[in-house]
């Protein structure tokens, strides 16, 4: 009997341990899969890390090209947004041929040097002028000579004051082209090409209109003021004149001409550096036609509104005739 009860019991513990085998490899299955699970789970994961890391290279990548591109297309930007005015007070250094380097003592003695010569030439003119003041005193005695105007002496010294003041001025007209001469070979270092290339225009087209309007007060607005005074004062007083007064008179008329036949020039200017344009320079001609009517009741020495109206009426047409070629420059350039 206990060999057969030891065989049974070899049996029951071999199908325990089956049984227990079995229960174990149920029990793995399931971690298997689960560990296999885990591990697709996390290629799916890492693959999904790996997509926003690789687009975020792209990213950095782009950004980088982005800074390695923009200090151009910034600094290019910036060049257009440039204003005319800090175009024309920092130029670029190509467009300045004769660029050179001097000390701020060498420019002054530079500047020194051109001012003594313009004031000898000057001096020069004067003294000139002033030997044939006598000729000058009956050329410009000439308008109203013709109307019965007398000129006196009023007090001692009057004449030969006022001989040195006509010299004075016909001889600072005189040496106006070398004075401006010096002035252009002064600044032509700084300027740049386009610059120089309406320079002499502009310096020509400034003297021209300056002498023009010398004339026209000579030979219009004078006479023609002068006139009205002698009519009006016709039948009631007689017309005895100082000389002194009646040459402060004539002087100032001319010069002030001159200075406001200058209009186009100014015109042009702001036209060039493309401060203001021909359409707002045509648009505002209302107001330019008040303050010209203005300007001439300052500038002329009379009163009379007959003088005033013959100085506003060329000043309105210089300005017209400014703007219009304000608009021919804008359409060479264009054109170019």
């Amino acid at each position: 009997m206990q060999p057969q009860l030891g065989h049974e019991h070899a049996q029951r513990m071999l199908m325990e341990t089956a049984t227990a085998m079995r229960g174990l490899e149920r029990t793995r299955a399931p971690v298997r899969r689960g560990r296999r699970g885990t591990k697709r789970e996390g290629r799916r994961e890492r693959t999904q890390n790996a997509r926003p890391r690789a687009s975020a290279q792209e990213e950095n990548r782009d950004s980088t090209v982005l800074a390695r591109t923009s200090p151009k297309s910034v600094e290019a930007s910036k060049q257009d947004d440039r204003s005319a005015i800090q175009k024309f007070l920092y130029p670029d250094p190509e467009e300045l041929p004769d660029d050179v380097e001097m000390t701020i003592w060498e420019h002054l003695e530079e500047l020194r040097e051109r001012v003594l010569v313009s004031a000898a030439a000057v001096s020069v003119a004067i003294l000139s002028c002033f030997l044939f003041s006598k000729d000058l005193v009956v050329f410009l005695e000439d308008p109203v000579a013709q109307q019965g105007v007398r000129f006196l002496q009023l007090s001692p010294g009057e004449y030969f004051f006022t001989t040195f003041k006509v010299a004075g001025y016909t001889g600072l007209l005189l040496g106006t082209p070398v004075v401006l001469y010096e002035i252009i070979e002064y600044v032509l270092p700084g300027l740049t090409r386009s610059e120089r290339k309406f320079l002499a225009p502009v310096v020509l087209g400034s003297s021209v209109l300056f002498y023009l309007g010398i004339l026209f007060s000579y030979q219009v607005l004078t006479p023609a003021a002068l006139n009205f005074f002698v009519s009006y004062a016709e039948g009631a007083v007689e017309s005895l004149w100082s000389i002194d007064q009646y040459f402060e008179f004539i002087l100032v008329l001319m010069l002030s001409t001159g200075l406001s036949f200058q209009v186009p020039v100014v015109q042009i200017l702001l036209g060039q550096l493309r401060i203001v344009s021909s359409e707002q320079m045509l648009g505002a001609w209302r107001y330019v036609l008040v303050g010209a009517v203005a300007a001439a009741a300052v500038l002329t020495p009379s009163t009379d509104p007959f003088t005033q109206m013959l100085l506003a009426t060329p000043l309105f047409g210089l300005y017209m005739g400014g703007a219009g070629a304000v608009r021919l420059i804008e359409g060479g350039r264009k054109l170019a």
